[in-house]
């Protein structure tokens, strides 16, 4: 006999398996149950001028939580450390410049490549 005969008693028939709560979330989603969620169906708004977006978006959710990554903190404070360098001469300026390098290096460490900043000289 071959294989690929078949007696007229047997079916070929696959059970299907439905599952419940993927339709009551389809149906919920064609009545339109979910449309007043933020985001929904809506591409998310990011800035152009990112190189990667995704990373943009994981830093703008960490903004919103009040968790900054301490590569942001020390861009902070090299930002206030050059304020304060161009009231500064002499001596202190020196101290003042030597301590803003070594923030730079911890932060060119710790940030991505296309943020990196560069060292100060007089």
């Amino acid at each position: 006999m071959n294989k690929d005969s078949k007696k007229e008693y047997e079916v070929d028939e696959r059970i299907q398996y439905n599952d419940p709560i993927s339709e009551m979330v389809k149906r919920a989603e064609k009545e339109g149950h979910f449309d007043h969620l933020p985001g929904k169906g809506k591409p998310l708004k990011l800035a152009n001028n990112y190189f990667n977006p995704e990373e943009k978006q994981l830093y703008k959710t960490m903004k919103d939580n009040h968790v900054l990554p301490r590569w942001i903190e020390l861009a902070n404070e090299i930002d206030a450390l050059k304020e304060e360098l161009a009231v500064l001469d002499g001596k202190q300026r020196k101290e003042k410049m030597k301590f803003t390098n070594k923030k730079i290096k911890q932060y060119n460490r710790l940030c991505p490549p296309t943020l990196q900043r560069n060292k100060i000289y007089d």
